[in-house]
């Protein structure tokens, strides 16, 4: 299964953005992939840019490696939910709440890496495990409609759209 194979009405229209960035590849694959250039890259960054902020207000990139972390554990439960055919509607996070309890910046970077390994890892195993009836299912999360493909590779796009932040306004 491909990005390509989800239909429009699979998600809402902010999530096709995150979808474009997904690239075209296998699933599996691509969230095995991405991992690997997520962690390279992030490993390339010199320590000195971790607590950096390119304006007030604004996450470090330890901060948004944890955003990462728990937006992706966020629609792996959603995805989990939707598969597993619970029609029950699913609340939206808000993600500034979640960072301002979080301990980010105190944490040491491969502390945060691991993590994030280790999240992905599960989450491969969770979709290796569903047929192709489960991943075409549909739930409501954020008062939109989604499907656990889409979530899938909405997962594999928001890692990489904060890699091209911190490219654009960290490095």
């Amino acid at each position: 299964m491909n990005v390509s194979d989800i239909l429009e009405n699979e998600y809402s229209g902010h999530f096709g953005t995150y979808l474009k960035q997904a690239g075209d590849g296998k699933l599996i694959e691509e969230l095995e992939i991405s991992l690997h250039e997520f962690i390279r890259f992030v490993q390339n960054i010199p320590m000195d840019k971790f607590d950096y902020r390119y304006a007030e207000g604004k996450w470090t990139i330890k901060e948004i490696i944890q955003h990462v972390i728990d937006t992706e554990r966020i629609f792996a439960y959603r995805a989990l939910r939707f598969s597993r055919n619970d029609k029950t509607p699913l609340p939206s996070f808000e993600e500034q709440d979640y960072a301002d309890n979080t301990d980010a910046n105190s944490r040491h970077l491969q502390d945060l890496l691991t993590e994030l390994s280790a999240v992905r890892h599960s989450n491969m195993l969770f979709y290796k495990s569903l047929s192709d009836d489960q991943l075409k299912r549909i739930g409501t999360a954020s008062g939109n409609q989604i499907s656990v493909r889409a979530l899938g590779f909405i997962i594999i796009g928001h890692q990489k759209h904060h890699q091209k932040v911190f490219e654009e306004r960290y490095l």
